[in-house]
């Protein structure tokens, strides 16, 4: 025989318990002007008739979702699972939902994903990474709830966002490097289309050379797309050049391992011939041989304090700081010999 699913309602609940159906609505929204007899008995009979309530007809009624809405870039790249948990952790602390949304670095997909989260109805939207372009911001300013910047920026700093200065952070990694002793340095870049992340971190490489009087070299400098095969062409690419690179900064750590491993599949060594360095500090940098010194972005903390800024606009907090900026910080491992 078939088995028919009964829905349990709200009318089903005030009439188990003897109450209307407001003093049931109060109930389950935490309302204190109920009296604490008549809260349990509502409490009874929701579990024994098993109710569940309805959160969009909740939401209706409160005009909140206590949903909140992410867009992620790349989900298949690790450096967002920590910025993902950070997220997550702070949204349970203040009893929010998460809706994840993997737009594969798309900005077509981006675009469409913010819009059917709006549609959701979302309490807010927190935009993970990513180039912020016009069409991006057109989108966000037709939005009524908050939205954060999560590990990016949006060009003229207008939104409220949380991230490192990349430009330092790649600085301080080149630096490593000169205070090595090297000054055939390369870089392998991200793309300069991106002027919060990708361009502020060749920014960062050019200003360290320039600082040292070092010259920049044009062939030095290969684009890739931030992934571990991008790196591969890149390399062979400087290993045909003559003077040879002694060492190697990538924008990212998963390029960077791509590197190591390209140098170690022509007969060569990490440090020894050709020193490599990184920005990210993903768990695969103390995994790799020799492990890669890096400069650690605060991935969880990134998260979270996103995830708690947006929290402060739902609920109309004041806030001191908009644009927060939280330090990096230069880990030293195996991949560049320090002087």
């Amino acid at each position: 025989m078939e088995r028919v699913t009964v829905t349990v309602t709200i009318y089903d609940v005030a009439r188990e318990a003897g109450v209307s159906m407001a003093t049931v609505s109060r109930v389950v929204n935490n309302n204190p002007n109920v009296k604490p007899q008549t809260r349990k008995k509502v409490f009874e009979a929701i579990e024994r008739l098993g109710y569940r309530p309805n959160a969009v007809a909740r939401g209706l009624a409160s005009k909140k979702t206590t949903t909140v809405g992410v867009v992620i870039p790349d989900i298949s790249n690790s450096i967002f699972a920590e910025v993902a948990r950070g997220i997550e952790d702070i949204a349970n602390m203040y009893h929010y939902n998460i809706i994840l949304c993997n737009a594969d670095k798309k900005k077509e997909k981006e675009i469409r994903v913010i819009n059917t989260l709006l549609e959701k109805q979302v309490d807010g939207l927190l935009f993970m990474g990513g180039v912020v372009t016009e069409e991006h911001t057109q989108a966000f300013r037709t939005s009524s709830v908050p939205v954060v910047l999560c590990g990016t920026k949006d060009e003229n700093q207008a939104m409220a966002s949380v991230d490192i200065d990349h430009e330092k952070a790649a600085f301080d990694a080149v630096n490593v490097l000169i205070e090595a002793g090297h000054r055939d340095i390369a870089m392998i870049s991200g793309t300069l289309h991106d002027p919060a992340n990708g361009f502020a971190r060749y920014q960062g490489y050019k200003k360290a050379l320039d600082e040292a009087g070092i010259p920049l070299r044009d062939e030095y400098v290969r684009i890739g797309n931030y992934r571990y095969e991008s790196s591969v062409d890149a390399v062979n690419y400087f290993l045909e050049l003559s003077p040879r690179p002694t060492a190697i900064f990538s924008a990212t750590d998963e390029m960077a391992i791509g590197a190591i491993h390209t140098i170690q599949d022509n007969g060569l060594r990490v440090p020894q011939d050709i020193a490599v360095i990184s920005v990210d500090n993903i768990r695969m940098a103390s995994m790799v041989r020799p492990t890669l010194t890096t400069v650690a972005q605060p991935m969880y903390d990134i998260g979270a304090v996103s995830m708690r800024l947006l929290t402060k606009l739902m609920n109309k907090e004041s806030t001191d700081n908009m644009q927060v900026i939280l330090p990096h910080e230069v880990i030293y491992r195996n991949s560049v010999t320090q002087s």
